[in-house]
């Protein structure tokens, strides 16, 4: 009896503590925000970059209860296909065939309990690759698992 007591207990205090992480994950039912605000975002829209530079990288990542991490990816737009996160046209080369186009795409961690965080790197461009019309995408997810996209237009000479 004692053992089957004490069974029921430790059962209880996991299915307790199970509920409670549930309850806080269903609690946030808000989008992770991207934003320029207070630091010098960049990219920016129609920028332009050089085989062989870096292109500097910052946004403030916020979320109302945890952000969780950060995604890049940069890959060409030679077809002229769109993301739709930005109502700005940019000039635009002519459609053509990639022959060594770059493709970018790398998670980052964001440390635990921030609400808020500024994303920094400088990500260097190879010197080897097509010139031409490229997305610069970043996606950010928070703790519960809700993601936010921002993609931008940038030409790489």
């Amino acid at each position: 009896m004692a053992k089957r007591l004490k069974f029921s207990s430790l059962l209880l205090c996991v299915l307790c503590a199970c509920n409670s992480s549930e309850n806080d994950a269903l609690k946030d039912m808000t989008y992770p925000v991207i934003s320029g605000e207070g630091v010098e975002a960049s990219p920016l829209e129609c920028q332009i970059y050089y085989r062989g530079d870096t292109i500097p990288f910052t946004y403030l990542l916020t979320d109302d209860t945890e952000l969780g991490a950060y995604n890049i990816e940069i890959h060409h737009n030679f077809d002229h296909h769109t993301h739709s996160t930005s109502a700005t046209e940019c000039p635009m080369d002519d459609s053509k065939q990639a022959q060594h186009a770059w493709i970018f795409n790398q998670d980052y961690t964001i440390p635990p309990s921030q609400s808020s965080y500024i994303a920094h790197l400088d990500i260097p461009i190879p010197e080897d690759i097509d010139p031409g019309d490229y997305h610069f995408m970043l996606r950010v997810t928070d703790r519960a698992g809700w993601q936010q996209l921002h993609s931008v237009a940038i030409k790489i000479k």
